[in-house]
């Protein structure tokens, strides 16, 4: 039996540790040698590989001369914090990966701070040592610092350091770039010399508690996590102690390990293997998995609160139907109950006597990726504006806070500082270098709703935004979240024109090109000014002749602004909604109806 250590790579979103994880799975001989590995091997899913994200914690095994090394790929987004939490409950060490570039990033603070929370040993690996203008000594005095804020005690402050490139699968002990060699035993022999070895008490009553899960058709929800104490067999009969209190008895059906990319079905696994159990079709994250005679539950696992909600319908524009397969509301709840099975930060509820379900999550981020999964799988379905959820504490309505970290050229730091000011936020400090200033604040939630789109427009794309959850506090009264200016809505249906477009441009951004179908109630554009604007942009003009005729198809037009899924999530009010097809993504009021709008709208002025 091989000796084992189990770690978790964590890091800031886009530092580089699953293209590291990739590099340690290739040249630790786990492939055969014709089997190409693509560096970004651990991000399974489409959107993670597009989006350069890990979204789910992923659980690989690498044989490394007479070691099982297991490594958990953890997510670096604020939004899938959770998941980081849990994951300290399966392993011994960290290994933090550093950008030699960034330096220390909200994330970094805020995985290494869980770290040091669950009393794990950390590596340093510097990654990115050959990027252009990158500063390895200011980077691990960055580290050190970060180490003494969070109070690593001395023992943790002599943390080994290991420098690499990961993207060119080389590594070294020294900073001087002319000792980066290929290939990553530097990273392989620190972590078996300085992650200590599971506790192993083969002999002791089972104990086993998922910290993750995964789910199929078959076998129902998975429990991923550590064999604490013990052994577990397939055909074995267990009790699950639940965390109501309960006891359920089950039988183990199917017992998984991990090695590369695969998963392996076993017979038998022992304590300090990572493994995935089946058997109980709706076991929990954080229950304990026991024998009859010694059920002795563990601590209870904390799972992070879901701080956003958003209401997820059946498709109802008049478009409705034409690009989608899957269009009811028991689909819709079909593919939710699927979700949450394997993701225990999204719930949802059915909104009674309607086509619509209550999705809450941990951010916008979260939200939107489960609907761009369900777009790509033939959903059509119709989403509104995110909304923080508020919690009553003492009788009094608190909303949840987030620490906010942005990265600015110079020039747009005013610009930038009245913008956040005004969202209600505290500025907690800033300070400048090479022609960049770094902002820091604690904002609420709110204030981060409706905040991308202007905050990218006015940095010209060269500002990066950070945030991560802190804490609840009573709620501001500033009304937050709301976008600022008005929109162009649609008055007809029909095809747009590029005779209509021309003269409807004036009156602020298009959204849309000619040649496109609208319905009445679709946005079509953003006005200049704080208020709606209803516009046809389906006019045809009037062919008196054949000279006037061509002079239409001359007319230059600007490019319309495009709008991905979550520039519209983050642009939309709360009278408005999103329509995701397959094909298309589209914004709409919530009442199209023009007359029936302006009524509405009237009433609740007067109100």
């Amino acid at each position: 039996m091989k000796e084992i250590r189990n770690v978790a790579i964590i890091a800031h979103v886009d530092h580089g540790k699953t293209t590291l994880v990739g590099q340690l799975l290739k040249y630790s001989g786990t492939f055969r040698d014709n089997q190409s590995v693509d560096i970004d091997v651990m991000d399974s899913n489409a959107l993670e590989h597009e989006r350069g994200i890990t979204i789910l914690s992923k659980t690989t095994a690498i044989n490394y001369k007479d070691y099982r090394i297991n490594i958990v790929d953890t997510p670096g987004h604020a939004d899938f914090a959770g998941e980081v939490e849990r994951i300290m409950n399966m392993v011994d060490g960290v290994v933090l990966v550093v950008d030699a570039f960034e330096g220390t990033m909200p994330q970094t603070r805020f995985v290494l701070k869980k770290a040091f929370e669950s009393h794990l040993k950390p590596i340093v690996v510097i990654n990115k040592v050959d990027r252009p203008h990158a500063n390895i000594q200011a980077t691990l005095d960055q580290v050190l610092n970060l180490f003494i804020e969070l109070g690593a005690d001395d023992d943790m402050l002599d943390f080994p350091v290991v420098y690499t490139s990961a993207l060119k699968g080389t590594s070294s002990y020294s900073a001087d770039l002319e000792t980066q060699k290929e290939g990553m035993d530097p990273v392989f022999d620190t972590i078996i010399k300085y992650i200590p070895a599971p506790k192993s008490n083969y002999q002791a009553p089972l104990q086993f508690q998922p910290s993750l899960l995964d789910y199929n058709d078959y076998v129902g929800r998975i429990g991923i996590g550590r064999i604490e104490q013990g052994t577990i067999k397939v055909g074995e009969d267990v009790i699950c102690a639940r965390l109501d209190g309960s006891l359920k008895p089950f039988k183990i059906t199917k017992l998984y390990g991990f090695l590369g990319l695969n998963k392996i079905e076993l017979q038998e696994a022992y304590a300090g293997d990572i493994v995935a159990v089946g058997g109980l079709a709706d076991i929990n994250v954080g229950e304990t998995i026991c024998i009859k005679d010694h059920i002795q539950p563990l601590p209870r696992l904390r799972i992070d609160e879901p701080t956003l909600k958003m209401t997820f319908s059946a498709n109802h524009s008049p478009f409705s139907g034409q690009d989608g397969k899957l269009l009811s509301g028991k689909k819709i709840e079909e593919r939710l109950y699927k979700e949450c099975q394997r993701d225990v930060s999204l719930r949802y509820t059915n909104i009674p006597s309607t086509e619509s379900f209550i999705v809450v999550g941990r951010g916008e981020l979260h939200l939107s990726i489960l609907i761009e999964n369900m777009r790509r799988e033939g959903f059509e379905l119709q989403v509104s504006k995110p909304e923080v959820i508020i919690k009553k504490i003492d009788g009094v309505d608190n909303e949840p806070f987030e620490d906010l970290q942005i990265d600015v050229p110079d020039q747009y730091v005013g610009a930038v500082m009245d913008m956040v000011g005004r969202r209600s936020s505290e500025l907690v400090s800033m300070e400048s270098n090479n022609g960049l200033t770094r902002l820091n604040y604690v904002i609420p939630s709110r204030g981060l709703l409706s905040f991308n789109t202007p905050f990218m427009t006015m940095t010209g794309g060269y500002g990066v935004a950070n945030h991560s959850f802190k804490e609840y506090r009573p709620m501001v009264n500033a009304k937050l979240g709301e976008r600022s200016v008005g929109v162009l809505v649609s008055v007809d249906t029909g095809k747009s024109t590029a005779y209509a477009l021309k003269y409807t441009e004036e009156r602020g951004t298009m959204f849309i090109g000619p040649g496109v179908e609208v319905y009445e109630g679709m946005i079509v554009g953003e006005n200049k000014y704080n208020m709606d604007l209803t516009v046809t942009v389906t006019k045809q003009k009037s062919l008196g002749n054949q000279r006037s005729s061509n002079k239409d198809n001359t007319v230059v037009l600007k490019a319309p602004r495009r709008m991905s899924l979550e520039a519209c999530l983050d642009y939309i009010n709360t009278d408005e909604l999103v329509e995701i097809t397959p094909n298309h993504i589209r914004m709409c009021k919530k009442i199209l109806d023009t007359a029936n709008r302006k009524k509405y709208e009237a009433h609740h002025k007067d109100n």
